[in-house]
Formats: structure tokens, C-alpha cells, sequence
């Protein structure tokens, strides 16, 4: 079992930044992948930003420019800075990691933190 916990969020005004943290703990031998999604009330879980293990960074063409995602390995974390933030950009945010361990590969997820952007 793996669990993710969560830190960061917050209500934050238009143009202002706050940085997600993410750890992992529990039993497993990699972390495959590391990534946030986000969710609006009414609307579908979208991608935000995902690091595999080898390196690979991708995000979501509408934070592209604005959020960084990175991992400390040694932590089994993983940090998502936005900055610029935009009311669009509120949302639920989530957590997921992929890890492996004994030959399986499992996909977990946070419990969620709220990101409001407002004035």
C-alpha cells in the first residue's frame, strides 16, 4: 500500500503563485511517474503536469510557461510551483504516482488540495 499526502493550496489573488508538494510512503521500489491532475467544479479531471522517471516533463498546454513540476527523488516527493495564476486556474488538484514494486505496477492518488484564484 502507498499513501500520498498532500500540502499546499490556498486562496491566492490573480497573478500570485503557490507551490503543491506531494510524498509518497509505504512499500514500493520506484516511482515511475509523478504528475497532477485537477478538477472544476462541473467539469472533468484534466492533466496538468507529469515527470516519468526517465526524465520526461510534459504539461498541459493551458499551464505550459506558468508551472513547474519537480521531483526530489530522495523525498519520494514531488512539487508543482504555479505561478501567474489565473481564476481559470481554480480548481481541485490531485496528485497521482505510479510506482513499482515486487513486478507491479500501481497508480495511486492524493486525497486533493483546493487552489482558488480570485480577487
Amino acid at each position: 500500500q502507498v499513501q500520498l499526502v498532500e500540502s499546499g493550496g490556498g486562496l491566492v489573488q490573480p497573478g500570485g503563485s503557490l507551490r503543491l508538494s506531494c510524498a509518497a510512503s509505504g512499500s514500493f521500489s520506484s516511482i515511475d511517474f509523478a504528475g497532477y491532475y485537477r478538477q472544476a467544479p462541473g467539469k472533468q479531471r484534466e492533466f496538468v503536469a507529469g515527470s516519468s522517471r526517465g526524465g520526461n516533463i510534459n504539461y498541459a498546454d493551458a499551464v505550459q510557461g506558468r508551472f513547474t513540476i519537480s521531483r526530489d527523488s530522495a523525498k519520494n516527493s514531488v512539487h508543482l510551483q504555479m505561478n501567474s495564476l489565473k481564476p481559470e486556474d481554480t480548481a481541485a488538484y490531485y496528485c497521482t504516482m505510479t510506482t513499482s514494486g515486487g513486478g507491479v505496477a500501481s497508480t495511486w492518488w492524493g486525497q486533493g488540495t483546493q487552489v482558488t484564484v480570485s480577487s
